[in-house]
C-alpha cells in the first residue's frame, strides 16, 4: 500500500474506531477517582462511573455499567431525567456549548438528593456528570445562592493523532478545554497546545511520550497547554497506541486533563521491590474494581472463602475503606504513569466490618481494559504470648507501631495527640535508634493530610551537591546531564508531610532557601523561572544538637527557631527500661514470622539481661539483637547470645578508659552497620569524615570489623 493510501486508511480507522477506544481509556482513567463522575450516553444508559460516585448510590461498579440511570432514581425525579434527556439529544449542541445543572433524587435503600453539574458531548452521545450533596462541604457557594460542582473534575477533552503525531480527530472535551474548534486544530501537532512559556523547554517531550506509548502502550505525562484566549493550564495527557487485530499502529488516542487546583503527582521510581519484606504476601489480581484471582494469604486477612470470590462477591472498592479514597486515586495515577505505586499503607475492611491496616503495591498490567495486580501485607501485629504473667504489647490502637507504656513513652504519645491535627512544624529530637521516624508517620497518619503523601528525605544520606535539587528539582537544561525534568521531594509532598531526618546535615548555604521555601510555601526548581506553590506540613528530626550548632554558626537561627514550633523529644531506651519486655516480645514475634519460626518464650534470665543492658544504640540496637537471637531460636523458646551484651557490659566497666569504651562502641557500630561508614556515622551522629578521623585514632582498620 503506498503511503497516501495508507495515510487515508489510518485517517478513515481512526474515524471509525477512534471515539470507541477514547471511551475504552477514558473507562480507565475515572473509574478510580475520589470524584464523584458518571459517563452518560443520549439514551439515559450509565456507561461508566468512578468509583466514588458508586459508593455515593450505594450500588456496584460492574453491575451498574449498561443500566439505565433511571433505575437508580426515585420516581419523581423521572421527569427532570426526561427534560435532561431531551437537552442532551438536541441536534443543536453537538460540541457540548454549555454545561447543565440540577438536582436528582436517587434511591437504593436510602434516598440521596445529589446535585449534579452535566458536561454534554465530551465524545460523541457521551456526557459527563459530576455529583455532589446537596448538603456538603464540599460545595462552593456563589453570591445568588447556587451552588456549583468545581470545573477542574469536568475538564476532560479527547483526541486521536496519527502515527505521525498530527491531531485527527477533535471532540467536544477538548473544544471546550482548549476553545479551538476542530478545523483550526486539526493537523497540528499537540505540542503547538503548550503553553508558549514552557514549549522551548519542553519541545522534545511529545516525542517521547509517543514512542513510550508505541513501545509499552501508554505513556501518561504532566505539561503546561494554553487556551485559545491565553490562559495557560496544567495539563495531565495521557496517550495510548492504537492497533488493529494485525498489531498494526494506526494512530493514538489522547485524553487531556485539566489539573489546575489539583496536587502534582509524585515521582516514583520504574521499578519495584515486592519481595524485600519475607512476610506472608496477598496477591490479587483483578480488572476496574473486580477481583479476578486472589491467593490464601489475602483472603485468610479478610476472612473471606475462595468460594465467595469465584462467585463475584468480592469487589475492591468494597473493602476499601472510603477515608482513603485520595490516597487510591495518587496511587493509581502512579499506576498509569509508572506501571506501579509505591508503597500505601490503608485500611482494608474485613468480611465481619473490622478495619485492618496493611501495606499495598499495586501494578498495572494492562490500561484497555486496566487489569491490575496488587501486593498486600497485613502491618498490625498482635502481642506473643509468654505463659502466666506476660504482658502483651500495649498500644494505642492509633500507634499501632509504637510499642511502650512507660510514663516518659506516654508523654511522647500525649504531644503527637496534641499536635497532629494541626499544621504547625514539628521537630523531633533525640538519640539514633529511639523513633523517631516512626514519631513522623504517626503524626501524618493522624493528620487531615492522612489521603495525601507521606514523602522523606535523609539529608545525611544525599551529598550535598545533589541535596538542593532532591529538595527543589530541577529543570531541564539547569546543568549538565539535566536531560530531563526532576520533580523535587517538596512537590511530591503537595497537600501530605514532608519528613526531612537529619536535618542538621544540611549544608550552611542551603539552608535559607529552605527558609524561605517554608515561609513563603513556594519555590522555584533548580534552572527554572516559574514558582511553584506548596501545601506542605514539615517534620524535621536530628540526632544532633541545634542550639550548639547554632551558636556555632553551623545553623541558622532564623531556621531553628522557624523548625522549633512543636519540638517532641524522645527518650533514649535506658531511660524507659519498662518498656523493654514490650519491644522485645514485639520484635520476636515480628521477626519469627518472618522467618518462618515459631518462637513463643523468652526465658527470664534473657529477660533480665535485656532490661539490665543500656542499649547505646537505643531500639534499633535492641531490634537487631533481637533478630539475631531468633535467627539463634531453632525452637520454641529464644536463644539470645547473651555474652555479647554481657561481654561489652564488662568491657565498659569501671575500669575501662574513656578511648577503650569509645573504640568498643564505634566498634560495635561498625559490625550492626556490616562495615558500611557512611551508615555507621549516621547511627553515631558523626559526619562520614569526622568516624574516619576517629577510627585512624583508635586504630581501628576493615580487618577488626
Amino acid at each position: 500500500m503506498s503511503p497516501a493510501l495508507q495515510s487515508t486508511y489510518n485517517s478513515r480507522w481512526l474515524t471509525d474506531h477512534g471515539p470507541a477506544e477514547l471511551e475504552i481509556l477514558f473507562r480507565s482513567l475515572i473509574f478510580a477517582l475520589a470524584s464523584r463522575l458518571i459517563v452518560l450516553d443520549s439514551d439515559g444508559i450509565i456507561r461508566e462511573l468512578s468509583g466514588a460516585a458508586a459508593r455515593c448510590l450505594g450500588v456496584h461498579l460492574g453491575r451498574t455499567r449498561g443500566q439505565p440511570i433511571a433505575n437508580f432514581l426515585a420516581p419523581a425525579c423521572h421527569l427532570e431525567l426526561s427534560e435532561l434527556l431531551q437537552w442532551l439529544g438536541d441536534p443543536g449542541r453537538p460540541e457540548g456549548s454549555e454545561d447543565r445543572q440540577g438536582k436528582l433524587q436517587f434511591q437504593n435503600g436510602v434516598t440521596k438528593v445529589l446535585a449534579y453539574t452535566v458536561r454534554p458531548h465530551v465524545l460523541p452521545n457521551l456526557h459527563l456528570i459530576a455529583l455532589l450533596d446537596v448538603d456538603s462541604e464540599e460545595q462552593s457557594e456563589g453570591g445568588d445562592g447556587e451552588r456549583w460542582i468545581p470545573s477542574d473534575s469536568l475538564g476532560y477533552g479527547f483526541l486521536t493523532m496519527n502515527p505521525e503525531g498530527c491531531i485527527a480527530d477533535w471532540y467536544g472535551g477538548a473544544r471546550r478545554l482548549y476553545g479551538y474548534r476542530s478545523e483550526n486544530i486539526v493537523g497540528h501537532t499537540l505540542s503547538d497546545l503548550y503553553s508558549s512559556e514552557t514549549r522551548p523547554s519542553e519541545v522534545g517531550k511529545l516525542a517521547s511520550q509517543l514512542a513510550r506509548a508505541f513501545g509499552e502502550g501508554h505513556a501518561v505525562a504532566d505539561t503546561w497547554h494554553g487556551h485559545k484566549d491565553k490562559s495557560t493550564f496544567r495539563a495531565n495527557v495521557v496517550v495510548a497506541s492504537l492497533r488493529d487485530e494485525q498489531n498494526t499502529l494506526h494512530g493514538y488516542a489522547v485524553i487531556v486533563r485539566n489539573l489546575n487546583d489539583r496536587p502534582p503527582l509524585p515521582e516514583v521510581k520504574k521499578s519495584f521491590d515486592f519481595g524485600s519484606e519475607p512476610e506472608a504476601v496477598g496477591v490479587v489480581h483483578g480488572e476496574f474494581d473486580n477481583i479476578s484471582e486472589a491467593n490464601p494469604a489475602f483472603l485468610g486477612m479478610l476472612g473471606y472463602a475462595r468460594e465467595e470470590m469465584l462467585e463475584g462477591s468480592l469487589n475492591w472498592f468494597d473493602l476499601s475503606d472510603p477515608e482513603f479514597a485520595m490516597l487510591d486515586e495518587w496511587s493509581y495515577e502512579q499506576c498509569l504513569r509508572f506501571g506501579a505505586c509505591t508503597p500505601i499503607e490503608k485500611h482494608l475492611i474485613r468480611k465481619d466490618g473490622s478495619k485492618i491496616l496493611v501495606r499495598i503495591t499495586r501494578a498495572s498490567v494492562g490500561i484497555r481494559p486496566f487489569r491490575w495486580v496488587a501486593f498486600v501485607q497485613q502491618q498490625e501485629v498482635d502481642s506473643i504470648h509468654e505463659g502466666a504473667g506476660a504482658k502483651g504489647v500495649q498500644t494505642a490502637a492509633h500507634f499501632e507501631e509504637m510499642v511502650g507504656s512507660s510514663a516518659a513513652w506516654n508523654h511522647v504519645l500525649q504531644l503527637i495527640d496534641v499536635v497532629a491535627p494541626t499544621d504547625a512544624t514539628v521537630l523531633i529530637l533525640g538519640e539514633t535508634g529511639t523513633g523517631k521516624e516512626l514519631i513522623a508517620r504517626a503524626l501524618h497518619r493522624l493528620s487531615p493530610r492522612k489521603r495525601f503523601p507521606f514523602v522523606t528525605l535523609n539529608c545525611a544520606a544525599i551529598p550535598t551537591g545533589l541535596l538542593e535539587s532532591e529538595l527543589f528539582g530541577y529543570e531541564r537544561g539547569a546543568f549538565t546531564g539535566a536531560l530531563s525534568q526532576k520533580i523535587g521531594r517538596f512537590e511530591m509532598a503537595h497537600g501530605g508531610t514532608l519528613f526531612l531526618d537529619e536535618i542538621g546535615d544540611i549544608p550552611l548555604d542551603l539552608q535559607p532557601k529552605l527558609l524561605r521555601a517554608l515561609q513563603e510555601k513556594s519555590f522555584e526548581r533548580l534552572g527554572g523561572t516559574k514558582t511553584i506553590p506548596i501545601n506542605v506540613r514539615l517534620v524535621a528530626a536530628t540526632n544532633r544538637n541545634l542550639s550548639q550548632m547554632m551558636s556555632e554558626k553551623l545553623f541558622r537561627s532564623d531556621l531553628y527557631y522557624r523548625l522549633q514550633v512543636f519540638p517532641i523529644s524522645t527518650p533514649p531506651l535506658r531511660d524507659r527500661p519498662e518498656d523493654i519486655p514490650a519491644l522485645a516480645r514485639h520484635f520476636t514475634r515480628q521477626y519469627s514470622a518472618r522467618m518462618g519460626r515459631h518462637v513463643e518464650k523468652i526465658p527470664d534470665e534473657t529477660m533480665k539481661a535485656l532490661v539490665a543492658w543500656q542499649w547505646p544504640g537505643n531500639i534499633r540496637e535492641l531490634e537487631n539483637f533481637i533478630e539475631r537471637s531468633v535467627i539463634l531460636s531453632p525452637a520454641a523458646t529464644l536463644r539470645a547470645p547473651l555474652s555479647e551484651i554481657s561481654g561489652q557490659a564488662q568491657t565498659m566497666g569501671g575500669s575501662s578508659t574513656l578511648e577503650q569504651v569509645e573504640r568498643a562502641h564505634i566498634l560495635k557500630i561498625l559490625r550492626e552497620s556490616n562495615g558500611v561508614i557512611t551508615t555507621a556515622a549516621t547511627r553515631l551522629g558523626l559526619h562520614r569524615t569526622t568516624l574516619n578521623a576517629m577510627m585512624r585514632k583508635l586504630g581501628i582498620t576493615r580487618r577488626d570489623i
